[in-house]
């Protein structure tokens, strides 16, 4: 008997590693095997870009909609501070393009910190007007691609938006009676309030602003910031602002925001309550650190479930880990594959 088990076990084993030899086998993928960036634009017609199918959006119950009704998601990209090298030299008209035509990009959103390095509210005359003059031109290149751009009050180091409440009002005066007309553009009027500051003090400030606002513009779709750097959406369901065209913002970083930020989020939603992802990156909330790349995809699976928009930050070279591109890149503009840092060739497969 023990002998014939053996011949049975020797038998079997044979045919194993047959099976095993004829058996397909799978070999280790690249990590970029799906990004095939040529660094080339196109030329598409108005008609078929985004803002060409869509036109001028509106929020009907948590979601955006376009023109004809239908349910919209912004799939986008944020610069960095344009008020840091690291952020203005990449906001230009063949970068937006890039991002079009070969990263399945359809928003543009220009973060202008209040209060940090050359910040809006702390500089000088002359380098607030440069600051505008960048603004200018992603709204106009926005315009002319068939792109969304989001206007983004950049808050953080200052805390509460009522901190530079006045400036934001003179701010928002300027930029929405000089884009009034433009249908592509988003206001974001508080970037992540934080230090404590609770949801009522960002909504005093959301419709001191917002008010001004729709002075000139009463149908832009206005992103409002929530509590704990834009992470208490539930709180703000629990009492939203009066009024049209209103969303409130949430930001994760996928190695630090999991299960609990994404419980959030569906809590407001099932409340009723417009969401958008106005930030976010696989790594961690100091936009460094390691990727959490399975957060990430959790997250998205979340949203695009939920058609719920988003803007991954950040358009740089930034040595961090939320940077799209390496480094090295000199480039501000035609970005190839060898261009993008992990994060980016991450991000263009998701987008595409």
């Amino acid at each position: 008997m023990k002998r014939l088990i053996n011949q049975w076990m020797s038998g079997f084993l044979v045919w194993a590693l047959l099976f095993a030899c004829l058996a397909p086998f799978s070999v280790p993928q690249r990590t970029d095997a799906a990004v095939v960036l040529t660094g080339k634009t196109k030329s598409v017609p108005a008609s078929q870009t985004a803002y060409g199918t869509y036109g001028k959006l509106r929020v009907r119950g948590t979601k955006l909609v376009g023109k004809q009704g239908k349910t919209v998601q912004l799939k986008g990209i944020s610069s960095h501070g344009i008020n840091w090298d690291v952020g203005e030299p990449f906001v230009n008209e063949k970068a937006m393009q890039n991002l079009r035509d070969e990263w399945g990009v359809n928003c543009f959103r220009v973060a202008m910190y209040t209060e940090d390095y050359n910040g809006y509210c702390v500089t000088d005359a002359a380098s607030r007007k440069k600051l505008l003059q960048k603004i200018d031109v992603a709204v106009k290149a926005g315009k002319k691609l068939g792109m969304y751009v989001i206007i983004d009050w950049h808050i953080l180091n200052d805390g509460s938006p009522k901190t530079h409440q006045k400036e934001a009002r003179v701010f928002f005066k300027k930029v929405a009676k000089k884009y009034k007309n433009y249908g592509n553009v988003l206001y974001e009027i508080c970037n992540e309030p934080n230090g404590g500051t609770n949801w009522k003090t960002i909504k005093s400030y959301a419709k001191s602003v917002i008010k001004v606002i729709r002075k000139y513009n009463k149908k832009a779709v206005v992103i409002v910031g929530t509590p704990t750097w834009s992470q208490d959406v539930d709180e703000a369901a629990k009492s939203p602002l009066q009024g049209k065209n209103i969303m409130y913002a949430f930001h994760f970083y996928a190695a630090t925001h999991g299960e609990f930020l994404r419980e959030k989020v569906k809590t407001a939603l099932s409340k009723g309550l417009p969401l958008f992802c106005s930030e976010f990156s696989a790594c961690d909330s100091s936009g460094n650190g390691n990727y959490d790349f399975a957060s990430a995809k959790e997250w998205m699976k979340l949203m695009n479930q939920n058609r719920i928009s988003y803007c991954c930050w950040s358009l740089s070279n930034k040595p961090e880990s939320a940077s799209l591109l390496k480094p090295g890149c000199q480039k501000t503009s035609g970005f190839r594959t060898s261009d993008l840092s992990n994060m980016g060739k991450w991000l263009v497969r998701q987008y595409r």
